[in-house]
């Protein structure tokens, strides 16, 4: 049986990115000039997202390994532009700090965070959205995310392109209206268009148009991928080559693409608490960080009627 309250999924790198470019680092600092515009901006951006969205549940995903060994292996431009000189992810040197304190500023509030050794956040996303029981709203600014809208589930978007103040509520009506595909071709659209922005070059020629074109044609990539195979199938020359010429790439995208389901978690107790789980602790962090107001607002969020 579905439950009345959504459980809301967070995409935790998404916000916490999207708040510490947001904030100026002068406007959140702590006494001794730490920068905690990303923890501030975070922990408003939840406190506004339980007001509007009314949840009885919620779960922040985290990214335990942001360039999973095996996308890699599969298309080795995968987030290649990503990597820092000296390995790992190109970070703001003052944001990588800040992650540790939004952890333990949930912990302390009782609010579940989890990640999965060589999966990143979208993974443990995917997987949740797929598990749990509905309603379900992911809440991200990753396009990539647009695969796990399912109105039979249901799963929902809130795509937080504009901020989570101008929420985009997406399910499959509204992919399709924004993409011209439905929601579960989303991750072949996205191999044949490409994204620049995780290291996949997409198909060379092939835009937006022309992917969703494909895809309402022939159904999906493995439908194109037959049709280049049959001479009275109607591609353009020109189009039938560019393909022929991806079809190494386009027997790999799609899986680094697709979110994993079958990431292995823990036991979580996903209610939203009505009340922070360790008061005293959450106190004093929010003095030692100079989070009081956003921690105050948080709280107060966790404590309204959400009946």
């Amino acid at each position: 049986m579905a439950h009345r309250q959504p459980i809301l999924l967070i995409d935790s790198p998404s916000l916490y990115f999207r708040a510490y470019f947001g904030i100026p680092e002068s406007a959140a600092k702590t006494g001794d000039g730490q920068p905690v515009n990303a923890v501030r901006g975070f922990l408003d951006m939840l406190a506004q997202l339980v007001r509007t969205r009314r949840p009885g549940r919620m779960i922040c995903a985290l990214d335990h390994d942001w360039r999973p060994a095996w996308r890699v292996e599969l298309l080795p431009s995968y987030k290649a532009h990503r990597v820092a000189p000296e390995g790992g992810e190109v970070v703001p040197d003052t944001l990588s700090p800040q992650v540790p304190m939004i952890l333990e500023v949930l912990d302390a509030l009782g609010i579940p965070a989890v990640g999965a050794t060589g999966y990143e956040a979208d993974d443990v996303l995917g997987t949740l959205a797929a598990t749990q029981p509905g309603p379900v709203e992911v809440v991200s600014g990753d396009r990539d995310l647009f695969q796990l809208v399912d109105d039979a589930h249901p799963v929902r978007l809130l795509y937080v392109g504009r901020g989570v103040a101008k929420l985009d509520d997406c399910d499959d009506t509204a992919v399709r209206a924004r993409y011209g595909v439905p929601a579960d071709r989303y991750a072949d659209f996205a191999a044949l268009r490409g994204d620049p922005s995780d290291g996949l070059p997409g198909v060379a020629g092939v835009g937006e148009k022309t992917a969703a074109r494909l895809i309402d044609r022939y159904g999906g990539l493995d439908g194109i991928l037959a049709a280049l195979d049959d001479p009275r199938s109607g591609f353009a020359p020109g189009l039938r080559a560019k393909l022929d010429a991806a079809r190494d790439y386009l027997a790999v995208a799609p899986k680094v693409v697709r979110v994993a389901t079958d990431v292995p978690l823990p036991e979580l107790d996903p209610a939203l608490p009505t009340s922070p789980a360790d008061p005293d602790r959450l106190l004093e962090l929010a003095q030692r960080w100079n989070l009081a107001g956003s921690c105050r607002r948080l709280v107060d969020a966790l404590a309204g009627d959400r009946s």
